[in-house]
């Protein structure tokens, strides 16, 4: 039964463990994000964008820079807790 679940299990969950990574990754893309908010500047800079829709943004991506730095943080510990 061990030998079974070896072969047939270990590899699964390797799969599944990647998955879960390149997933995280992706959601929580930290590059990305401050790409947005240099964006988000540049628009408001430029008057594409009001002051009143600059700071919403602004307050948003922050929130959710901040967010994607602490699960890069726990994942690179090993201990993820994604949380909604």
């Amino acid at each position: 039964m061990f030998v079974l679940d070896d072969l047939l299990f270990r590899p699964l969950i390797g799969i599944v463990d990647t998955l879960h990574s390149l997933a995280l990754q992706e959601l929580y893309d930290v590059e990305a994000l401050e790409d947005e908010r240099k964006e988000n500047r540049l628009l408001y800079e430029l008057g594409e964008r009001s002051e009143a829709e600059y700071l919403d943004r602004k307050e948003t991506i922050e929130a959710e820079l901040e967010l994607a730095r602490e699960v890069h943080e726990q994942f690179a510990s090993g201990r993820v807790e994604v949380k909604r």
